[in-house]
């Protein structure tokens, strides 16, 4: 109902661009919805894209987004039982996290069996929806996201559970790193290897949990993967890829928001839309720059 509201409220009030781009960027801030979501969206942004560089490191993006449609399930159950959608989404999440990642390398490369539960727990969440009797509008959300329809306390939830996963990532960061770049000499130097597995896992669960309140349980790789896949082809360095995969998780967040509001279309369009358009345009630019000094090359070798 919130979001219907704040969709009724952007209907009626039309906002349009001008050629004054300080009254536009004010224009932005003038709603309290808008805030919010701007809020909301950069702590989100700023999560993905740090815990992002690991999921790409440790091959770990299918488990990702498997842990969003898991997590629906759990959303919906909450639904049935008159919760906060979020608690069950969290709960379901942790649970699966916490599990894969102490299964650890038993379950690499078993992408089938994830595929299955994951469409299991799918069949879940729509068994659970055709037990609620009423609208479950804020289960069906999760699907692609509510950011315009967050309110001040869902902000300091987020703000919360944004600081314990940061925190989380930073006390583990060292050891994790090197697991993540070679786990059998991790092991053998004495690095509990499915400790931090089972600690990485649950840090995900908790950062899946709040981006999918921006981009939904079905677009969750646009803000966890994608800014860190084009990440690592700029740099090697962990901290300056995962430092750029938060600035660019940040940039499709605000652009995507702000096209949004001069729009009809959804905001997880736009996200989603900017960051499969620049991951294609690096890769794009990326095999151009490889393919030219070969031409040069053959070409200074014919003339010569």
């Amino acid at each position: 109902m919130r979001e219907l509201a704040v969709h009724l409220t952007i209907a009626n009030s039309s906002p349009q661009l001008s050629w004054n781009l300080f009254d536009d960027l004010a224009a932005l801030f003038h709603y309290e919805f808008m805030v919010h979501a701007f809020e909301a969206g950069t702590i989100v942004a700023v999560v993905a894209g740090a815990i992002g560089y690991f999921v790409v490191l440790r091959s770990s993006a299918f488990a990702a987004h498997a842990l969003s449609h898991i997590g629906f399930a759990g959303a919906t159950g909450a639904v049935v039982l008159g919760l906060n959608p979020v608690f069950g989404l969290l709960a379901f999440t942790l649970t699966s996290g916490v599990t894969i990642g102490a299964l650890g390398s038993r379950l690499r490369g078993r992408d089938v069996t994830i595929g299955i539960v994951l469409a299991w727990t799918l069949g879940l969440g729509v068994l659970f929806i055709s037990l609620y009797r009423g609208y479950a509008t804020e289960a069906y959300a999760l699907l692609f996201g509510e950011i315009l329809g967050i309110s001040s306390g869902d902000v300091v939830v987020s703000l919360v559970a944004g600081l314990v996963t940061v925190g989380g990532l930073v006390a583990v960061y060292r050891p994790m790193l090197f697991a993540s770049v070679d786990e059998e000499l991790a092991s053998a130097k004495g690095v509990p290897v499915t400790a931090l597995s089972i600690a990485f896992m649950a840090i995900l669960a908790v950062a899946v949990t709040e981006a999918v309140q921006v981009v939904g349980v079905l677009l969750i790789f646009a803000l966890i993967v994608t800014p860190a896949a084009i990440a690592v082809r700029f740099t090697s360095r962990p901290l300056a890829a995962i430092l750029t995969g938060v600035g660019l998780a940040l940039v499709f967040t605000w652009l995507g928001l702000a096209i949004a509001y001069y729009s009809p279309h959804p905001v997880s369009f736009f996200i989603t839309s900017l960051a499969f358009a620049t991951y294609v345009a690096v890769r794009v630019a990326e095999s151009a720059r490889h393919r030219w000094p070969r031409r040069s090359v053959t070409e200074g070798a014919a003339l010569g």
